[in-house]
């Protein structure tokens, strides 16, 4: 069953934030747009790339008002422990959520049951707190944060203008489409 257009679970945790301990929940994400960011565990080899490609390009996140949650089995301290040894992931200024209990990572359809870790799974997450874009990676693949920009400015862009679509590969100013009888088996 496809997790798009499904609302968020409720769910409370903890998270790591710029050395403080913080509490996270569903309701963090009403009004806003947000990102889920899974990753399989902390101190691992493709991880802290693409955590550090998102903290590179979180700026541009902010700027279109998208808070980045970064979730992995691991503890809150856990996380603590890498952001203060890791010189890439102490570039991290978004939230480290801890998922010991895998409950997040189950709602989210990305748990690896067998190992108790998560999928590089990638939820866009609308103001409603429904998801708009899913994408799963296999573990040794990794992610690339100005895709996930493009990807971000589309959602907004097709929430804004509902008699709208995005085509393949758009980008922010492009054309779009507007799905009708006459553009059918003319594209």
């Amino acid at each position: 069953m496809s997790l798009i257009n499904s609302e968020v679970k409720p769910f409370n945790a903890t998270a790591y934030l710029n050395g403080e301990f913080v509490d996270v929940s569903d309701a963090d994400l009403q009004g806003q747009w947000s990102i889920f960011f899974f990753y399989p565990a902390d101190f691992t080899f493709v991880c802290p790339t693409e955590l550090g490609d998102l903290a590179d390009n979180y700026e541009e996140f902010k700027k279109l008002g998208v808070e980045i949650y970064s979730v992995s089995t691991d503890t809150h301290f856990t996380h603590k422990a890498w952001h203060d040894s890791s010189e890439t992931i102490g570039k991290l200024q978004f939230p480290m959520i801890a998922d010991p209990t895998l409950r997040i990572s189950r709602n989210f359809d990305v748990l690896i049951e067998d190992a108790g870790l998560a999928e590089r799974g990638t939820f866009v997450v609308d103001p409603d707190g429904k998801i708009q874009i899913v994408e799963i990676n296999a573990g040794n693949i990794g992610r690339n944060a100005e895709e996930l920009l493009r990807k971000v400015k589309a959602a907004q862009y097709v929430r804004a203008n509902p008699n709208e679509v995005c085509p393949a590969k758009w980008k922010e100013g492009e054309e779009t489409l507007a799905p009708s009888l006459d553009l059918v088996g003319k594209i």
